[in-house]
């Protein structure tokens, strides 16, 4: 369990350090200068790009979650318990923030930033969206990303599904809600990687946090949930009423093979 916990602490720093990290350079730094499409292009491949590399080099000690709302998706699916689901949290969380000061760290030896102004790539609604939404509408838009996203991953890792191709199909679904979603708040999708540069950054982004922490998670529900429409539960997983269900089944057909014997 201490190399998976491991695992996912170093995938999230990763994951922020170069995803925020792109996002503080293109759109804060305005490195792309007026073109803010270039900005929001590069940004989603950062992101997707990065996931796609966490998937094949985290993915076989942990599963590669990085991300606490993929982690609760595996928990509802049945995948792994709640004692390493809250294991898996902690340490992203922690790997969102080591990751959020690493990157600051970087970037504050430029004369050039100003954490007010430049910021350290957080997310944010309102006045300080590309769009201004509001508080409902950034919650809106991460439910549904975070539904999409969250759906590809559990379709992706099934077990009968083909892990050589699973990296990149993750990574093409991040880089594809980025796209869409930083317009409106930036793009979360992901508790941890909100956390750390809002935690860094404080102010606004620090009051508007709940929504991508708790939008998230919301969004991991419906994704659980179509996921079982979808795909069989897995073994062993069950409602009291299915169980019994499956009991009566299996009496039925052990019924009938003694039938058949006699």
């Amino acid at each position: 369990m201490g190399r998976k916990y491991a695992a996912e602490f170093l995938g999230t720093i990763l994951l922020v350090f170069f995803g925020a990290g792109v996002a503080t350079l293109v759109l804060g730094f305005q490195l792309f200068g007026s073109s803010l499409a270039a900005g929001i292009v590069a940004v989603a491949l950062a992101f997707g790009l990065i996931y796609a590399a966490l998937v094949y080099v985290v993915g076989p000690i942990s599963g590669g979650h990085v991300n606490p709302a993929v982690t609760f998706g595996a928990l509802l699916s049945g995948r792994i318990g709640i004692v390493e689901a809250v294991g898996y949290w902690l340490a992203q969380l922690a790997g969102g923030l080591v990751g959020a000061l690493l990157l600051f760290w970087v970037v504050r030896a430029s004369p050039y930033y100003s954490k007010s102004r430049i910021g350290l790539g957080a997310n944010e609604y309102g006045a300080s969206s590309i769009l201004h939404v509001g508080a409902g509408g950034a919650f809106l838009v991460e439910v549904i990303l975070t539904t999409a996203f969250v759906l590809v991953v559990l379709s992706l890792t099934r077990e009968d599904a083909s892990t050589a191709v699973s990296g990149m199909g993750i990574g093409v679904a991040l880089a594809l809600a980025n796209l869409i979603g930083i317009p409106f708040d930036g793009a979360s999708v992901n508790p941890a990687r909100s956390f750390g540069p809002a935690v860094v950054v404080g102010g606004a982004a620090l009051s508007q946090l709940w929504v991508f922490l708790l939008a998230p998670l919301v969004g991991a529900i419906f994704a659980a949930i179509v996921h079982f429409a979808v795909y069989p539960l897995p073994e062993g997983f069950a409602l009291p009423g299915l169980q019994r269900h499956r009991a009566v089944a299996g009496s039925d057909e052990l019924g009938d093979g003694s039938g058949h014997q006699s």
